[in-house]
C-alpha cells in the first residue's frame, strides 16, 4: 500500500473513533442528561464521519487502487494527493474550530471551500489513471 494511502486510510480511522466518541456521547446524554451543550458536537460529529471518515477513506483506496502508469512514476505526480491530504484536513478543523471563534463569520465557508479544493486536487491527479482496460 502506498504511504499516501496509509495516511489517507489511517486518518480516516482516527475521524471515526472521534465521530462514533461524539456520537456516544450524544446518545448518551438522550439516556442520562447531563449537559445541554453536548448538543453543540452535532457538527462535529457530522463532518467527523462523513468527511473525515468516508471522503477520505474513499480517496485512500483510490489512490491505492486506481490503475497505474507504465512509464513514469507509477502513479504519476504525487504533489497534488499529497496537498489534497493537507488541505482536507485543513478545512475540517477550520469546519471544527469555526464555534469557538465566531469573530472570523467566514471561517466555516473557508473550511468548505478547502475541501473542495482537495476534493479538485484530488480529481485533477486520479482522472488520467481512469482509463479503459488495456490502454
Amino acid at each position: 500500500m502506498p504511504i499516501l494511502s496509509a495516511f489517507f486510510i489511517r486518518t480516516s480511522l482516527i475521524y471515526l473513533a472521534l465521530g462514533f466518541t461524539f456520537g456516544a456521547l450524544m446518545l448518551a446524554n438522550k439516556g442520562v442528561p447531563f449537559g445541554s451543550s453536548i448538543w453543540g458536537l452535532l457538527g462535529s460529529h457530522i463532518e467527523f464521519l462523513m468527511i473525515g471518515w468516508i471522503i477520505q477513506l474513499a480517496l485512500g483506496v483510490a489512490y491505492w487502487i486506481l490503475p497505474r502508469f507504465s512509464r513514469g512514476p507509477s502513479r504519476g505526480n504525487e504533489l497534488l494527493p499529497w496537498l489534497s491530504y493537507v488541505v482536507m484536513n485543513a478545512g475540517i478543523w477550520m469546519d471544527i474550530l469555526s464555534p469557538l471563534f465566531r469573530e472570523i463569520p467566514w471561517l466555516p465557508a473557508l473550511g468548505k471551500t478547502t475541501q473542495t479544493v482537495a476534493g479538485v486536487l484530488f480529481l485533477v491527479h486520479a482522472w488520467p489513471r481512469v482509463r479503459p482496460l488495456g490502454k
